[in-house]
């Protein structure tokens, strides 16, 4: 399995998966435009992509769905949710439309989606895996808070693309009106660093062998707060693996995991 990061903030969020049989766009949060830059960046052309889910409608993940999704003739998979508060819905955007909860079969490669905690209608997270090697990795790049139905579906994944959108400290000191800080700081608002470290300290397998940092903030973060929030609580685990903090303004990948049948393990390459 390989990863990129085409980069996640709040201008924008777009990560791919490629099992080896399917190549899987999750989200479509920039323009065709920055979409095709990204992808060229890292080696990957848009035609290659062979679906695109959408996580919820919010524009920093579904801008470029509609547009991208007819230049280059992406199949769109949104919740029921999704699509009926999107503008795919005004645009009658062709897509397949699905109820949270719903596993997705691709070629060699099902993606299971789960309900998550955030101020959208029927947001999801997902869960792609590899039916060749077994590989897994899990995507929630918006959550307020460590719901049940997240820590469970964590607990069990090689890679983790987790959101760490905030420093407290710097959320509540900041030039954000109060509403605004109220709502990120919610319970389906957006996890900060320490909610986040909490969260994958708890979820540490030996399977885990890759942690992507998503979603931080421009006004209440630095990738060296959340790096050293994580890497804190990392200690404290048995967790041997990389940590990334994800950039908002370039690709990053591909994170590399593949199994070696012969004696059980992973190896990781970046």
């Amino acid at each position: 399995m390989k990863l990129w990061v085409l980069g996640s903030g709040s201008r924008g969020n777009a990560i791919v998966v490629d099992t080896g049989e399917c190549r899987l766009l999750i989200d479509a949060g920039f323009g065709p435009r920055i979409l095709q830059k990204r992808l060229q960046s890292v080696g990957l052309e848009p035609e290659s992509i062979d679906a695109c889910v959408i996580t919820h409608e919010h524009s920093d993940h579904i801008r470029g769905a509609a547009r991208a999704a007819r230049r280059w003739h992406w199949p769109l998979f949104v919740t029921e949710g999704t699509y009926a508060n999107s503008r795919l819905a005004a645009l009658e955007t062709p897509a397949a439309k699905f109820k949270a909860g719903q596993t997705i079969e691709f070629p060699g490669t099902t993606v299971e989606t789960f309900r998550t905690p955030h101020d959208a209608d029927e947001p999801i997270g997902v869960v792609v895996t590899s039916q060749t090697t077994g590989i897994r990795a899990a995507i929630l790049t918006d959550i307020g808070c460590a719901s049940r139905t997240v820590r469970r579906m964590v607990m069990d994944v090689d890679i983790l693309v987790i959101e760490s959108n905030h420093d407290e400290q710097m959320l509540w000191n900041g030039s954000y009106p109060l509403s605004l800080q109220r709502r990120i700081a919610s319970r389906v608002g957006h996890l900060s660093n320490s909610e986040c470290a909490d969260l994958v300290q708890q979820s540490v397998t030996p399977r885990l062998r890759q942690v992507i940092l998503a979603h931080l903030s421009d006004e209440n973060n630095t990738p060296r707060l959340a790096f050293d929030s994580m890497q804190d609580a990392l200690r404290k685990t048995r967790f041997r693996g990389s940590l990334i903090p994800a950039p908002q303004d370039q690709a990053i990948g591909p994170v590399r995991l593949r199994e070696f049948r012969g004696e059980g393990q992973l190896s990781l390459g970046l």
